[in-house]
């Protein structure tokens, strides 16, 4: 008998996170050497549903699995917010040495500690950016402009600090928000920006890359404890290769979105290394302040981690 895992995500076909459900698809078939499979719900959103419905459709179990930001569950979970520290990351590959090591695993268990999830696997959530109806080129040109972004505090206050006024709205309604003025501006990876439509309305973007987003492969742990250890080890298995694919798709994506969107005649907007220090220093004061929140010892391995990458 084959064991079918609902799984579930919230955007649409040519999605790095799509595409890394359907690689998730294909790798389970292998691995489980058919005893498993997965049935996946691309997006939930064209059937009414709220982005964020994936979470409690996942821990209530109307889902076993599906994708999605960490920052939603930082609330829960504090140390999630390790990656919400804005412009500390500098790029991908160090994100990913220490997602991948000893503090991936224990973010995995705090994880499991305080909610109904087994976490299986991150996901590159993007490098995000600020697109705008006007230009933005210095911290002095986000004064007084309404920003779209996650519902997540840490994220907020430090906006507040560069002069946005935050709104949190969802991915479901964030195309309308951008294009009836609701926001003046968003921040987003590329792939967003562009497949969501947003540059339609914002026709600058400003490459920040003030965070690598992670998304959580969020599996149900009353689920998961129900497999056998076989198909639990062809889970893990298929998950790990879908990883993979997941972040090349995420990085190659980065140049095909770039190159559509100067191709649309949108003006982007590169950062020197200094330009992009202005920003970071004009928000580490509140960068400090998530930083205290944690526990020293949760720091030093981020930082010790992050270093040796």
């Amino acid at each position: 008998m084959t064991i079918t895992i609902r799984f579930g995500g919230y955007q649409g076909d040519k999605s790095v996170h799509t595409r890394g459900g359907r690689a998730l698809v294909e790798a389970l078939k292998r691995t489980s050497g058919g005893a498993a499979s997965i049935d996946f719900d691309e997006n939930i959103v064209i059937r009414g549903h709220k982005a964020a419905d994936l979470l409690s459709m996942t821990e209530e179990g109307t889902l076993d699995g599906c994708y999605f930001s960490s920052s939603y569950l930082a609330k829960r979970v504090p140390e999630l917010g390790l990656f919400d520290q804005h412009f500390v990351v500098p790029d991908r590959r160090r994100a990913y040495a220490v997602l991948d090591g000893a503090l991936g695993e224990r973010l995995k268990t705090k994880v499991s500690e305080a909610t109904g999830y087994t976490v299986l696997g991150y996901w590159d959530n993007g490098l995000r950016h600020i697109s705008s109806r006007a230009p933005i080129r210095v911290p002095g040109d986000c004064t007084g402009l309404k920003l779209r972004t996650l519902a997540n505090k840490d994220h907020q206050r430090v906006f507040r600090a560069l002069g946005f006024d935050p709104k949190a709205i969802d991915v479901r309604d964030l195309p309308a928000a951008v294009e009836d003025g609701t926001v003046d501006a968003q921040e987003n990876p590329l792939t967003n920006i562009y497949n969501f439509g947003l540059h339609k309305t914002h026709r600058s973007i400003t490459l920040s890359r003030h965070l690598l987003g992670v998304a959580l492969v969020l599996f149900r742990t009353k689920t998961v404890e129900s497999w056998p250890d076989d198909i639990r080890l062809a889970v893990e298995k298929a998950v790990a290769e879908a990883t993979l694919a997941q972040r090349r798709f995420a990085e190659e994506d980065d140049q095909i979105c770039r190159d559509a969107l100067e191709a649309e005649g949108v003006e982007i907007i590169d950062l020197s290394e200094e330009e992009r220090a202005r920003f970071a220093s004009t928000c580490r004061g509140e960068v400090d302040t998530t930083r205290r929140a944690f526990d020293a010892e949760l720091i030093s391995l981020f930082d010790k981690e992050l270093d040796a990458a």
